[in-house]
């Protein structure tokens, strides 16, 4: 079964999106706010606002959970629902494939095993508190190994695609190369420490907790970074969802577009799952409920939707995660796929097939 996309006209300047973009907008506001100011420490929102505005409240543990601990964290998931869903915004126009994310095809696979080839080979364990001890330049060659693990994936799955056109079966190559990495990862686990599987398996749930200091801004920089090479080729994804041999003919390079593509979705795939796990079904239910908000395929508008949209949705599962009131927090991996994964359903069953879901 082949998936056709149909690019709808360009409609950014239209009132109506620029108000449902505002609309988000504050529900982002919103959303930041309330992940800050809820959690396992009960603190007074006057106080809250206070701390956030001028760093000063009556409590100095206050202070210090809110600047050190929340606003991190709340920082790292505007990071993280900016960079996956505009990663596998590129990877469905690339492949033409609405199934299409960084989970499904294997990219955050591979930069699992750009992590572990790292860390386990140095004798320790990919764990968000071992990362936070590795400092600025242990933290940099993780996130070069985990993006160009995902990099190596992504090339893999293109080659493969120029020879199968059928995207179900590329859904299903996708898999079974995700599968292989992960059964190489597991190998390596089996002749591991016990503790060291144990974190590891604690890794794969997903984190928003795990990054401050200097990764905070290491990864601040790699998903600007992705996200500019994002925007700046959306012209060329909006020629790609005509089929490439029409977008040749349009004068589009496809082998730079795909270079540009890989080279975004690598660093945000790849530093985002370095850093904060393997995250997944955002980067597959984000761009989905962009494309019905605002009824386009026109890149300009769907890359700044998917980012406000998958910032509002990861602040929320923070939100829910961290279980308000009480001590325990759920990996955020679990609400991810709690959520994700009715969207989807949601989407396809609306839209009655696959190809109307664009």
């Amino acid at each position: 079964m082949n998936v056709a996309i149909h690019p709808a006209t360009p409609r950014f300047s239209t009132p109506a999106s620029l108000l449902k973009l505002g609309l988000l907008f504050l529900l982002l506001l919103i959303a930041f706010f309330t992940d800050i100011a809820f959690g396992s420490v009960s603190i007074p929102l006057p106080a809250v606002w206070d701390i956030i505005v001028s760093g000063k409240a009556e409590n100095d543990a206050w202070i210090y959970i809110i600047e050190k601990i929340r606003i991190p964290k709340a920082i790292t998931a505007v990071m993280v629902g900016c960079g996956l869903p505009v990663s596998g915004l590129q990877m469905q126009t690339l492949f033409r494939n609405p199934l299409a994310g960084p989970s499904i095809l294997g990219i955050t696979a591979g930069a699992s095993l750009g992590v572990a080839l790292v860390m386990l080979s140095a004798g320790s364990i990919t764990t968000l508190y071992a990362i936070k001890e590795l400092g600025f330049s242990g933290s940099s060659l993780i996130l070069l190994a985990a993006s160009l693990g995902a990099a190596m994936i992504m090339f893999l799955i293109i080659a493969i695609s120029a020879r199968i056109r059928d995207n179900v079966i590329m859904l299903i190559v996708g898999v079974m190369i995700g599968n292989i990495t992960l059964a190489i990862v597991s190998i390596w686990q089996y002749f591991s420490a016990p503790e060291q599987v144990k974190d590891y398996l604690l890794w794969t749930f997903g984190s928003l907790g795990g990054v401050s200091g200097n990764q905070l801004y290491l990864l601040g920089i790699v998903v600007a970074a992705g996200l500019l090479i994002a925007f700046a080729s959306s012209k060329m994804l909006d020629t790609l969802l005509l089929g490439e041999h029409y977008a040749s003919t349009m004068g589009l390079t496809v082998n730079r577009a795909r270079f540009l593509i890989i080279g975004s979705t690598s660093l945000l795939a790849g530093s985002i799952t370095a850093f904060c796990g393997p995250i997944a079904f955002i980067g597959i239910a984000v761009p989905h409920l962009a494309r019905t908000l605002f009824n386009t395929s026109d890149h300009r508008l769907l890359i700044p939707a998917c980012c406000l949209m998958g910032t509002s949705l990861m602040l929320l599962c923070d939100i829910i995660a961290q279980l308000p009131g009480s001590n325990a927090v759920l990996p955020i991996n679990v609400i991810t796929a709690l959520v994700g994964s009715p969207v989807v359903i949601w989407i396809i069953m609306s839209r009655n097939n696959l190809k109307n879901s664009f």
